[in-house]
């Protein structure tokens, strides 16, 4: 049976319902480099296989994230004082900070979360409250840990709804019991009614035949050929009540889950209910994986993994640098938010659905352009724990052309990717790379300098009709050149007016 079950993972299976197929953020990273093993100089090598250029960034960030496998191997004592060395970023929008973050992330396979410090307010003021940002990265890491326990018992929940299935299609004797999930106990037991049972020979030949009939259904239900079929069975339902509740916070920023709160209330009742045998599965295995997976484990093992491994990303940090207004009193958005994020960032615990968090030991990664304000309009009990800072550089042509054909999914593999699924084989020649590059560069200084997120817009309009002709087009090799480049951009770059809106 073990076999046969692992046949299903490599065919078209129903048993594998597509929503199940967890894509881990682990998977960016080649299988025989596991983070714990890997120095700074190759968490900096695998950084360069997606962001171009900011080698001081990456520096740090690989060392940061190094000291926390550090940390992990030391003497619990020890290892309790060792504090996370929190970063700056500093360099204007569009030159990797996002991405960097988000790289590392993946990389770590770690809780990551990722917000702008301009969405929180100042406790007391309508807003979002900057626990939220602890409970939503609970949440990811309860995620994240549920879809590993899912791999785990993906094999016995496939089992176990392939057998309530056959029952479905062909319901066992009365005198049956279930043929799924039996204890060591159960079996000994029915061995024993067995062998002290009468032997009934029409008995024994019904069964046979039963079960003979079973193994056909079996075949036909891998081979996928009973999708259709249509079969009855009990469903719960699922609907819970609205309930408003009037507040400054929103029910998710309470700590406060409804369905916990009402139990099985709302969820107690079944219907019956026809449906196809593929969609039947679906549901089975919900409800298996449901059954089968400790949620109290779960939370658990979530919770440990945010207080050791979390990572948050504070964008736009630079939105409430400020210090207080002349006369008018704290501006709510700027150093009331500063106050109340530092304990967040010192360490402190915060109550979630799962539990309570200490935030010891998450590591933060804030960034912002700082064009009008400066890391030092930072109150300094907030500057004091973001030890580590680093500029990123600007971009310049060559950064730019390094972008478009360097990363492992540069912008021009995947236009060549996204076209050749209808027949299209884009080129780029050397000089259409550089005409691109050196477009960007021209226009983010003639209007806003926005890096290299420029190189989208460009790219859009450059492959505009291209995308547009799509599988009518004509011949279907097509040549991005110099000149190719310069006819479609060169008008909407003559008119500054018209390229602030349009590029």
């Amino acid at each position: 049976m073990r076999t046969e079950n692992s046949k299903l993972k490599t065919q078209n299976c129903p048993l594998l319902p597509s929503f199940f197929m967890v894509i881990y953020l682990s998977g960016e990273v080649d299988e025989e480099a596991r983070l714990d093993e890997m120095t700074p100089r190759q968490i900096v090598a695998q950084l360069d296989k997606h962001v171009v250029g900011q080698h001081a960034a990456k520096r740090a960030v690989a060392i940061a994230l190094r000291n926390r496998v550090r940390r992990q191997k030391l003497d619990p004592d020890m290892a309790a004082d060792v504090m996370p060395k929190n970063i700056i970023m500093i360099g204007s929008t569009g030159v990797g900070k996002t991405e960097i973050a988000r790289r590392l992330a993946r990389m770590s396979n770690s809780p990551f979360l990722k917000v702008e410090a301009s969405k929180f307010t100042e406790v007391g003021y309508v807003g979002r409250d900057v626990e939220s940002m602890i409970r939503d990265l609970t949440e990811i890491a309860v995620d994240m840990t549920r879809a590993e326990k899912i791999d785990e018992i993906t094999d016995k929940a496939e089992l176990n709804v392939e057998e309530r299935i056959l029952d479905l299609l062909l319901p066992p004797p009365k005198s049956a019991a279930p043929l799924y999930d039996f204890t060591e106990a159960d079996r000994d037991d029915a061995e024993e009614s067995e062998s002290l049972a009468a032997p009934d020979t029409t008995t024994t030949r019904r069964d046979d035949q039963q079960q003979r009939t079973r193994e056909k259904l079996r075949t036909q239900l891998r081979e996928g050929k009973l999708d259709n079929r249509i079969v009855e069975m009990e469903v719960r339902e699922k609907s819970f009540p609205t309930i408003e509740v009037a507040g400054p916070q929103g029910i998710e920023e309470m700590g406060i889950n409804m369905k916990d709160m009402l139990g099985n209330l709302f969820q107690g009742r079944t219907k019956r209910r026809r449906m196809r045998v593929d969609e039947a599965i679906e549901y089975l295995m919900q409800e298996e994986e449901e059954r089968l997976i400790d949620m109290d484990t779960v939370a658990r093992t979530a919770l440990e993994r945010v207080e050791s491994a979390g990572i948050i990303f504070l964008d736009e940090i630079d939105k409430i640098a400020g210090r207080e207004s002349g006369g008018g009193g704290p501006d709510v958005s700027r150093e009331g938010v500063q106050r109340d994020i530092l304990p967040i960032v010192e360490g402190t615990t915060v109550n979630t659905r799962y539990g309570m968090v200490r935030t010891d030991h998450i590591l933060f990664i804030a960034a912002g352009a700082f064009h009008v304000s400066k890391p030092s309009d930072l109150i300094p009990e907030l500057q004091g724990r973001f030890p580590i800072r680093v500029e990123l550089e600007s971009l310049s042509l060559e950064d730019f052309k390094r972008i478009l054909t360097e990363p492992k999914n540069s912008l021009v593999k995947q236009y060549r990717a996204l076209l050749a699924t209808e027949g299209i084989e884009l080129g780029f020649t050397e000089d259409g790379i550089d005409s691109i590059a050196r477009f960007a560069v021209r226009v983010n200084q003639q209007t806003e300098d926005i890096g290299a997120r420029r190189l989208h817009t460009i790219m859009e309009k450059v492959l505009d009709e291209i995308s547009f002709a799509g599988p009518d087009l004509e011949p279907k090799q097509q040549e991005i050149d110099a000149a190719y480049v310069t006819r479609t951009l060169a008008d909407i770059v003559k008119d500054q007016d018209l390229s602030r809106y349009v590029l």
